[in-house]
């Protein structure tokens, strides 16, 4: 019988298996190097989203996912870390128009929503747009899209979970895992401390892979880093998730945008120490790229640049559930962690206490690398 679990990792995932696990009776410790959304989890574009992801059982997981977050939304609805406002994507060259005609076409195969609007629909819906940043029709509008405010709905569960006695260490990486008989059963941690278990939840993002090898397995990882710049307070309408041939956009709360740009986020150097930092002139041009869209923010400053890492395993799709090696050895792991948190929680933590999950998480197995190649 599962009794005490030991969740690595208190971002997303981590929150989201530390609650459905308390839900389900078990006793929890959840364990990470810092502070909980520290990691990727503060550091992510959030958006949530099942637009063109492939294959099949990717999408319908996406699409689970994007409900559990309106479940808990209705449940908590003074929460307000969920946000269903849309999103609208429109492509600047022929090639981008052939590439979004098929992303909708693919989509609406399978019963997702999505319409195409022309630009007299878009500005009465983002009236502060540049009309002349907008082609006059093939924008795409995706409505049951949104975006998450990550450390808020990560504060929710945590609390309400260490509220029902789960015990959260900050500060304190894991630095072993005893394994012996087909099972790990201990965890070690910096400060000398150790946890003994019966069952460890990998849910440490970008770390992940860190963490598979000291219970002896090889999880291949292929982590990509993502360069996020927050505006200073702007008198604005942005209410949707934008994507524009050259920026992406969204609002952050309290007045601000967040801004991202794919073109930038190879500006980030590493020094020998460790320090992470970003070339001023990439932000300057992230800058750049969101005013051409709305020119409000001609005034905005950049209150903040983070750097985020994706972990993302190295095929791409999540890796989920327990290893066949180590049985009480599970996985949460992906990119679209902020779309997949609540639900993929809910099925890990159900196959951790011994249910059964196997026609959902069948497909995302830590297994299949080994039949690669």
């Amino acid at each position: 019988m599962v009794e005490h679990v030991v969740v690595v990792g208190a971002g997303v995932y981590g929150a989201a298996v530390t609650a459905a696990l308390m839900r389900r009776g078990a006793r929890v410790t959840v364990v990470d190097a810092g502070a909980p959304g520290g990691g990727t989890s503060g550091a992510t574009f959030s958006w949530i989203n099942s637009c063109g992801k492939q294959p099949r059982p990717y999408h319908d997981l996406n699409v689970a996912g994007m409900a559990a977050h309106r479940r808990l939304a209705d449940r908590v609805p003074q929460g307000g870390w969920y946000h269903e406002s849309g999103n609208l994507e429109w492509a600047a060259d022929d090639a981008g128009r052939a590439r979004l005609r098929a992303k909708v076409a693919g989509v609406l195969d399978y019963g997702y929503e999505a319409r195409w609007l022309g630009r007299a629909e878009v500005l009465r819906l983002e009236p502060d747009l540049d009309p002349a940043a907008l082609p006059a029709d093939e924008i795409a509008y995706f409505p049951r899209e949104g975006w998450l405010e990550p450390t808020r709905l990560i504060d929710y569960l945590l609390g309400a979970a260490v509220s029902g006695g789960a015990e959260l260490v900050r500060e304190d990486a894991v630095t072993g895992l005893e394994v012996s008989a087909c099972a790990v059963r201990a965890v070690r941690l910096a400060s000398g401390r150790r946890l003994p278990a019966d069952a460890v939840v990998n849910c440490a993002g970008p770390r992940a892979a860190e963490v598979a090898a000291l219970a002896g397995l090889e999880l291949p990882m292929r982590n990509t880093r993502g360069v996020l710049v927050y505006t200073s307070p702007v008198a604005v309408r942005v209410s949707r998730v934008i994507h524009a041939p050259h920026i992406h956009v969204r609002p952050d709360g309290r007045g601000r945008l967040l801004l991202h740009t794919g073109a930038t986020d190879g500006a980030v150097s590493v020094s020998e120490n460790g320090e992470v930092s970003v070339e001023p002139s990439a932000v300057g041009t992230v800058l750049e790229a969101g005013r051409a869209v709305y020119p409000g923010i001609r005034a905005a400053g950049v209150d903040d640049v983070r750097v985020g890492e994706r972990p993302i395993p190295g095929d791409g799709l999540p890796v989920l559930g327990r290893a066949v090696e180590l049985p009480n050895f599970h996985f949460a792991v992906s990119h679209s962690g902020a779309t997949l948190c609540l639900h993929v929680g809910d099925l890990v933590a159900a196959e951790v206490v011994g249910e059964d999950r196997t026609d959902a998480l069948a497909p995302f197995r830590f297994e299949r690398f080994g039949q690669l190649g």
